[in-house]
Formats: structure tokens, C-alpha cells, sequence
């Protein structure tokens, strides 16, 4: 057999754990040049983890994933570019992982199964190899509509140079042009230090939003309501909701509480840029709150 297996039989991925660790460690020494870095270069890295996180939420989860609005040719490459800056996987493989995640909710075929605990959902599943059941019950979904648009193939295709340009050349070499920050500080404070916030955020809403949280639509699933994940990962914390409700552009009950992602989306939808926004009517919401809640809404 394979060494170092966990769960049924799951190799654990060293290089994986090798990466992740310096990553992490990287992330940790950059704290240090906070103090010593310009001003402008912390608010670049912000700049850049907001563009990053449009990338993840916007694009790859609600548009591509959920198909819960059309997007037009420009914001979809302007999407599959911040998507490339979030390191996360191709378009494709992250909407795959994702719909698989809903389909088969805190099963063996959930890649991230939050009922594995919270190092698992969090960053435990990218050290092992997925469950068999993730693969097979991943090959009966139907990703054809991914394939079919250009950018998603385009960003396939190049992905290890658009995630080069993306999430390490440019967060670093912007500082260092306009501002002449060294580079030193730019590559550890918006590539390094960002990128590692950004994953680690991402993966909140996997461990976080399933274990801490109230369920006002669904008692009967564990994603649950999380304010700091919806805080971190810029509207994506209404886990209960978005669970009950994954068609909705908004991932969260709409006029509700902070969500900058739905704010993104209905500006873009303001410029022309957006079409068809899918939204659960109210009294939907109304009727599976009283059937299926916990009452705590």
C-alpha cells in the first residue's frame, strides 16, 4: 500500500504539506516587514486581496459554480484574471470540487467533509488525495457549460503563467515601479502575506461556516451563518442560506447585512455587464424558514 495513508486509505500529499508549510512560514515573516513597509504597499496588498477574493466569489463560485447570474466577455476575463491571482485552482477543478461540495454535502464524496473536523474542511483535504468517492460521484456531474466558455478553456490552458503573472509578478512589481518599494517587501506583503490571508479565508467558509454559526433555513445541514467568514470572505458566510438557496446570485437573503460580492455583481449589473440574476423569492425563504429553521431568525 501507499505510505502514510489517513481516512480510508487517503496518501497524504507531502509535497503538498512541504509547500503549504514554508507558505505559511512566509506569511509569518512578512508580518515583520509590516511596519518597515510604505503605506502604499499595504494598501496595494489590500487592493489585491479584494481583487483576489472577486475572483474566488464573484467568478469561480457564484458565476461559474452556480451559474447564478450571466456575465459578459469583458468582466468574465476580467473574473478568470483575479481568479488566477487567488491560486486556487483552474476555474474549471474549483467549480468541479464545488459542485460536488453541494451535491454531496458532509458525505465521503464531499472533498473538504466537514464532519472530518475542522483541520480536514480547512487545509487537511489539499494534504491528501481525494476520497475515491469524491471521484467517482465527481465523474457523474455534468461540467460540460464549463468547458463551453472560451475563458474558462483560455485560463485552463495557461494557468501556470497566468498564476506566475497574476499572484506573484504583478502584486510584486507594482510596488517596486511606481512607488519603489524594495522587492523584497512587495513579493512577502502582497504576493506572499496576501495570497496566504486569501486561502485561508477561502477555506474558513469550508470549516468555519460548517461547524460555528446559526441555521435559520435549515436545521437539518450543518453550514450554518457565520459574521466573521461573511466579514473575511467578503459575503460568503451566509453558509446556511447559500446551502438552502445555491442558485442565488446574492449567497445571502437579499438586502441583507454586508455581502461587498453581491454589491460587485450588482454594480457590474448597473454598467450592463451582468445579466439574469437568479434570487429566491420571499416567500420561498419565508416557507423554509418555518418549515426547516431553527427558529433563530
Amino acid at each position: 500500500g501507499e505510505a502514510g495513508t489517513a481516512g480510508s486509505g487517503q496518501a497524504i500529499v507531502w509535497r503538498n504539506v512541504v509547500l503549504m508549510g514554508l507558505l505559511h512560514l512566509g506569511a509569518v515573516y512578512a508580518l515583520s516587514l509590516v511596519p518597515r513597509a510604505h503605506i502604499l504597499t499595504l494598501l496595494w496588498a489590500y487592493f489585491c486581496f479584494l481583487l483576489t477574493a472577486l475572483g474566488v466569489t464573484a467568478g469561480a463560485h457564484r458565476l461559474w459554480s452556480h451559474r447564478s447570474y450571466k456575465a459578459k466577455l469583458p468582466l468574465r476575463i476580467f473574473l478568470a484574471a483575479a481568479n488566477s491571482m487567488a491560486f486556487q485552482n483552474d476555474i474549471y477543478e474549483w467549480s468541479r470540487d464545488h459542485r460536488v461540495h453541494h451535491k454531496y454535502s458532509e458525505t465521503d464524496a464531499d472533498p473538504h467533509n466537514a464532519r472530518r473536523g475542522f483541520f480536514f474542511s480547512h487545509i487537511g483535504w489539499l494534504f491528501m488525495r481525494k476520497h475515491r468517492d469524491v471521484i467517482e460521484k465527481g465523474r457523474k456531474l455534468d461540467f460540460t457549460d464549463l468547458l463551453d466558455d472560451p475563458v474558462v478553456r483560455f485560463q485552463r490552458k495557461y494557468y501556470k503563467s497566468s498564476v506566475v503573472l497574476m499572484c506573484f509578478v504583478i502584486p510584486t512589481f507594482v510596488p517596486w515601479c511606481l512607488w519603489g518599494e524594495s522587492l523584497w517587501n512587495a513579493y512577502f506583503l502582497a504576493s506572499i502575506l496576501r495570497y496566504t490571508i486569501s486561502l485561508n479565508v477561502t477555506w474558513l467558509v469550508n470549516s468555519a461556516a460548517h461547524m460555528y454559526g446559526n441555521r435559520p433555513y435549515d436545521k437539518n445541514i450543518s453550514p450554518r451563518q457565520n459574521t466573521l467568514v461573511t466579514l473575511g470572505a467578503i459575503g460568503e458566510g451566509f453558509h446556511n442560506y447559500h446551502h438552502t438557496f445555491p442558485f442565488d446570485y446574492s449567497a445571502s437573503e437579499l438586502g441583507l447585512k454586508f455581502n461587498p460580492t453581491t454589491w460587485f455583481i450588482d454594480f457590474m449589473f448597473w454598467l450592463g455587464l451582468v445579466t439574469d440574476r437568479k434570487q429566491a423569492p420571499k416567500e420561498m425563504i419565508e416557507a423554509r424558514k418555518e418549515r426547516t429553521g431553527d427558529g433563530s431568525a
